[in-house]
């Protein structure tokens, strides 16, 4: 496998959205809050797995531990919606996550 980042992500993203465009009405910025607020409980089925499983089996238990990064999938699939609805491309997003990183290490 090769690197697979956000270029690639968006890219698939895309085509999942073209391939729906009917049934979703395609990538605005309406559509990226909509998306936004379903990432986000998409973020707490995550938080789920984790509450009702516990830490231990999603490194030990290889059915849980897919189930916990399917829901993590999920996730990353609305961000880069968000992101596609907002024209924000990966460079944008490295720039000022690079940024923020510099931010943080400067902290304390």
């Amino acid at each position: 496998m090769g690197r697979f980042g956000f270029e690639e992500m968006q890219r698939i993203q895309r085509e999942l959205q073209e391939k729906y465009f009917d049934r979703w009405g395609g990538l605005n910025p309406r559509k990226g809050r909509d998306s936004l607020l379903w990432m986000m409980i998409e973020a707490g089925e995550a938080a789920d797995v984790i509450k009702k499983r516990g830490d231990g089996p999603i490194t030990e238990d290889p059915q849980i531990r897919r189930h916990f990064i399917e829901e993590l999938c999920d996730v990353m699939m609305y961000f880069n919606d968000v992101m596609l609805c907002y024209d924000i491309t990966p460079e944008e997003l490295e720039e000022v996550y690079q940024e923020k990183h510099r931010r943080n290490m400067e902290r304390w």
